[in-house]
């Protein structure tokens, strides 16, 4: 539960006013006393965010700066309550300095991405264990999860969609399946990188726990373990919409029997294929996955 209230937003909102060049109509206003929320990808698309936040925060500023935030500008002061003298520096001066008291800051970033783009550069994930889909697919997958930013979503073996659909849920969780140890921790090093708060990652999603979010929708990677995987999303929730991955004929071509096995009905079935130009003027294929979507709880036509 959130510790300001309007009273205390309000005020704090009179105090930056007073003391500094703010353009409300322009300033994002992030809540970060919450579990889930994803203060690095709020400032990279916002020029001005007024950030709310707790004391439990001691590597804020050194995480934003790993981050390449180094240029942003902090309005802030030194107590809890929004008064008393406004102190201002650059993200990169403060990487030594922790958030240990309740209180309110001003960001500013100069080099804000205004909107936020789906196909994030494969070079921008950790390297790990996994090899990522091609932006420009993943870009087209984003569209047909077409997520709103308060749905949850679970992804299995999908880590650059997990990354991807966290952010563009911002206020909304991921549940990031990993079965192997070296893509758990690949994963890991993932939501550090982007500043990830709203991304639970687990082992096995068999025994679906109540403690974890209800899915809205579910990314999954084709794999022996698909059937069972549905089986368990129709349980948890029996009008979830899912999205399937797969580059394996064998997969492809049992996939509509499964999916109609679990109540869940087939919406659209197509194939990507992305060719680039190489450096030597060759053409160079992308592998061309197959995707499903589907809807379970719709009336049987």
């Amino acid at each position: 539960m959130s510790i300001f209230n309007n009273e205390s937003i309000l005020s704090w909102l009179k105090y930056f006013s007073d003391n500094t060049d703010i353009d409300l109509a322009a300033t994002h206003i992030l809540d970060i006393t919450g579990d889930n929320k994803n203060l690095m990808a709020t400032v990279q698309g916002n020029r001005s965010v007024l950030v709310f936040t707790d004391g439990n925060h001691p590597e804020v500023f050194y995480n934003m700066w790993d981050n390449g935030m180094g240029d942003c500008e902090i309005w802030y002061n030194e107590g809890s309550e929004p008064q008393g003298p406004m102190k201002h520096n650059l993200l990169s001066e403060m990487i030594d300095r922790g958030v240990n008291v309740s209180a309110a800051m001003l960001i500013n970033n100069p080099h804000a991405r205004t909107a936020y783009r789906t196909g994030i550069d494969n070079s921008l994930f950790s390297p790990g264990s996994i090899r990522y889909v091609a932006p420009e697919i993943r870009a087209v997958i984003m569209n047909k999860l077409n997520l709103d930013e308060t749905e949850n979503m679970c992804v299995v073996s999908g880590e650059s969609i997990a990354v991807e659909g966290a952010i563009a849920a911002r206020r909304g969780q991921i549940v990031a399946v990993e079965y192997k140890d070296g893509d758990r921790r690949t994963m890991e090093e993932n939501v550090l990188r982007f500043g990830l708060r709203n991304v639970l990652i687990v082992d096995d999603m068999e025994s679906y726990s109540h403690r974890w979010p209800v899915p809205d929708v579910a990314f999954l990677v084709a794999s022996s373990k698909l059937d069972l995987e549905l089986q368990t999303l129709v349980r948890v929730n029996p009008k979830i919409r899912v999205v399937i991955y797969t580059l394996e004929f064998s997969y492809m071509s049992r996939i509509p029997g499964m999916l109609w096995d679990n109540g869940i009905q087939p919406t659209e079935i197509m194939q990507l294929e992305v060719s680039k130009v190489g450096r030597k003027d060759e053409i160079e294929v992308q592998p061309a996955p197959w995707i499903f979507s589907g809807q379970a709880g719709l009336e049987q036509p």
